[in-house]
């Protein structure tokens, strides 16, 4: 990705950043890697949509009844997102969105460029014939902690931008009637320097999913993309397994041993303490911040 800056400084960079889970676990030192490649990558990536392999495994086994998802099952779900993102790119639509609006739209600071993704519907084949589908429901969906492709709650944390892509048969109308449904929930929070927050993306071509997959086709989906500081929880929860496992130098020599120093993990890991910091202060109310300079 460095070269790649260099070599292409003006464009958005955009990365598809895949953290670990121990239910899917390939490897004990999981937790040194996220950590070093999430500092090492930080300068170089302009928007890191976030996924966690532990909440999409939970969606698999919850929506889909996958007792034991594999990384199959993960991956097609993870392509939804993807194909959802880039989207607009491909086919037509009433509201397009191009690469470009996401850092525009998303990123209020070069270093808060983590959206959290959200995705529905996810059902089953079985299930698909007696879910109500509306616009309405998948918006609502998506609101819901429990189609967060991280596991975060972002009822403990504020908005600061928000992303809609709505794909198949969806009209610009029942849209702005959603929005203004969830607008009036008092759960969902915007920071108070960004208060309406809203984004939209409409693209006519509805999800195509593998024949014989897991997922159903649905005539219309949502792919939300949200920077919530909320997504600071992820990095918390990744710094624990880290230190508890740095606290007793476990495993470093075989990194020491590849021709890394022993630095290079206490600056990795101070550069994501200070990322949790970040989204500490951007969710921090401006009148708050006026009244502690008195």
């Amino acid at each position: 990705m460095e070269k790649l800056s260099s070599d292409y400084g003006k464009k958005s960079k955009l990365e598809f950043a895949i953290y670990p889970a121990p239910q899917v676990s390939t490897a004990v030192v999981e937790p040194y890697n996220s950590v070093l490649t999430t500092h090492t990558t930080l300068e170089h990536s302009d928007c890191a949509f976030m996924v966690d392999n532990e909440a999409i495994y939970d969606i698999c086994r919850r929506n889909l009844d996958i007792g034991r998802p594999s990384y199959r099952n993960l991956n097609r779900l993870i392509g939804q997102i993807v194909s959802s993102i880039t989207a607009s790119l491909r086919f037509e639509g009433a509201l397009n969105v191009d690469l470009t609006e996401f850092q525009t739209n998303l990123v209020p600071y070069p270093r808060i460029h983590f959206p959290l993704v959200t995705y529905a519907p996810v059902i089953s084949v079985e299930k698909a014939y007696h879910e109500q589908l509306s616009v309405a429901d998948i918006t609502n969906q998506c609101f819901e902690p429990a189609n967060q492709m991280v596991k975060c709650d972002p009822r403990h944390g504020k908005y600061m931008a928000v992303c809609l892509l709505y794909r198949g048969d969806v009209v610009p109308k029942d849209v702005n009637a959603a929005i203004g449904n969830i607008k009036n929930k008092r759960s969902i929070q915007f920071v108070d320097w960004c208060p309406t927050g809203f984004k939209v993306g409409i693209n006519y071509q509805p999800p195509t999913v593998v024949p014989g997959g897991d997922l159903a086709k649905v005539p219309r989906a949502l792919c939300m993309l949200s920077n919530t500081t909320a997504i600071s929880e992820a990095w918390a929860r990744l710094d624990h397994k880290f230190d508890l496992m740095y606290a007793k130098r476990a495993f470093v020599h075989w990194y020491v041993g590849e021709g890394m120093e022993e630095g290079e993990f206490s600056e990795a890991r101070e550069d994501l303490a200070a990322l949790e910091k970040d989204y500490e202060e951007v969710g921090i109310d401006s009148l708050d911040d006026e009244s502690s300079e008195y």
